[in-house]
């Protein structure tokens, strides 16, 4: 036998033992400021986050089962002291997919995760031996729209040791968001994230697991369809941030990300473009998408938009801005563009156009009215001949500034995201309420008019607070006198 001695620096010693018995025996001498490692909860802590798979069974300690006994009718509990083996040798990844059922692998999922309870949507089950080994099983969980909270994470494992629960570099960064293990031999272990960049077996695995996860995405797509659709608001953002950082994956999800409508209906891009091209393409044969981010404050858009048979699409992921900005780039001669971010009109340009029942000096008599009233360091005055049954004030938002803010808001955006609020306020000029206006003689009359109506579009974006919406509500309250 042999005795190996070390006091923590890089020098050791070697020595002949008399010891007889077979096996390792291994002491640690533990320092005065370090005796709370030598409480039994804290070692318990420390075998199962870094022991809890091993091959091998470990025991610490005993534990007290209760076990029956006796015939069927006359069964006896008794008490038994065991070996407490704190490990479990074979999880799930180690054991090939044919032999687990869904059961097996939600078991395993809160094996991993005892404090989130609910059930991953789906796994995928990783298991390859060239030209890497690799193991592993992956969860899909809900994610909601704040992607910055990320509690459990992928463990990283090497021959079932656990190593970290820090995998960037190592999976592709849009997977960070997903959960499960990953078990290789081949990852470089106490590199830098630099290194992990450009090690040529660490790029085979990130291209592998990015490659499962699109296959797999789109066998449940073909297979499942209706399922994938229930479950696409809690996958989709994962969905949209690797077509935003991986090119591979964006050409694969192409075939299976979704775009909802807001009449609830699921689109793949193409099976969109086909289904609004000819109702919604412009007069230089661009086709616009129309889309909303929130159905209860873009109601009314909303409305507007389906009354004249376009279709409106449910946009409301956090990242949503930086994608539409993408597919804009990559896809030829589609542009996406909100339906309160200016008149339907001018989102959708045809030929044809419509005729003011105001002449020259009625709109300037109107827009002296209106500048009156309307501040012009926020908002832009456009007089705009409608149809008679739209509304006669409309504020938008310019689609080019609304989203250079919105991406802002999750990295990007530029100069253009610390620009102030600038709206655009449509008057309709074929509206009745307009020519209402111009005939008022008096001017408070007018004046109030004016401003009610003003008030009124100012709602619809959510722009009336503080003392313009206490004004707005006394107002609202005479006139109803």
């Amino acid at each position: 036998a042999v005795h190996w001695s070390c006091d923590g620096s890089p020098e050791f010693t070697l020595k002949k033992h008399d010891k007889k018995e077979r096996g390792t025996e291994i002491i640690l001498s533990i320092s005065k400021d370090s005796k709370d490692y030598l409480e039994e909860s804290k070692i318990r802590d420390l075998l199962r986050k870094y022991n809890r798979f091993m091959p091998v069974p470990i025991k610490f300690g005993t534990k007290e089962i209760i076990k029956d006994t006796g015939s069927d009718d006359k069964k006896k509990e008794e008490k038994e002291i065991v070996d407490d083996i704190i490990n479990i040798t074979e999880p799930a990844w180690t054991k090939q997919p044919k032999d687990l059922d869904e059961q097996n692998y939600k078991d395993f999922y809160k094996e991993l995760y005892p404090m989130n309870f609910e059930d991953p949507l789906f796994n995928i089950h990783l298991n390859v031996d060239y030209p890497f080994n690799l193991t592993g099983i992956l969860y899909f969980p809900k994610i909601s729209n704040d992607i910055n909270l990320q509690k459990d994470k992928i463990q990283l494992y090497q021959n079932q040791v656990f190593v970290t629960d820090n995998v960037e570099g190592i999976v592709p960064e849009f997977l960070t968001l997903l959960r499960g293990v990953i078990d290789s031999p081949d990852i470089p272990l106490n590199v830098s994230r630099s290194y992990l960049q450009v090690d040529s077996a660490v790029k085979k695995i990130t291209n592998y697991i990015t490659r499962k996860v699109a296959d797999k995405l789109n066998s449940i797509f073909k297979k499942e369809r209706d399922k994938f659709q229930e479950k696409w608001n809690d996958i989709k953002v994962i969905i949209e941030y690797g077509m935003l950082s991986e090119e591979k994956f964006y050409e694969k999800a192409k075939s299976f990300a979704l775009y909802p409508s807001t009449d609830n209906e699921y689109f793949t891009f193409d099976e969109l473009i086909n289904q609004i091209k000819e109702n919604q393409t412009d007069k230089e044969d661009k086709t616009i998408i129309l889309y909303a981010t929130d159905l209860k404050e873009q109601d009314s858009y909303i409305k507007l938009a389906k009354g004249k048979g376009y279709k409106v699409l449910l946009l409301d992921s956090p990242i949503i801005s930086h994608l539409i900005q993408k597919l804009e780039s990559n896809e030829k001669n589609i542009s996406f563009s909100r339906v309160d971010s200016d008149t339907l009109e001018n989102l959708i340009k045809k030929d044809e156009k419509s005729i003011s029942k105001l002449d020259d000096k009625q709109k300037d008599k109107l827009k002296d009215y209106l500048e009156e009233i309307i501040p012009k360091e926020k908002f832009t005055l456009q007089l705009e001949a409608l149809d008679s049954d739209t509304i006669p004030f409309m504020i938008t938002q310019p689609e080019f500034m609304r989203r250079m803010k919105d991406m802002q808001a999750t990295g990007g955006g530029g100069m253009f995201g610390n620009m102030p609020e600038i709206y655009n306020v449509i008057v309709n000029t074929n509206s009745n309420l307009i020519s209402n206006i111009l005939s008022i003689k008096t001017k408070n009359k007018r004046e109030r008019l004016i401003k009610q109506s003003m008030d009124l579009a100012k709602l619809s974006q959510n722009l009336l607070k503080g003392e313009d919406l206490t004004d707005f509500i006394k107002r609202s309250f005479d006139l109803i006198k």
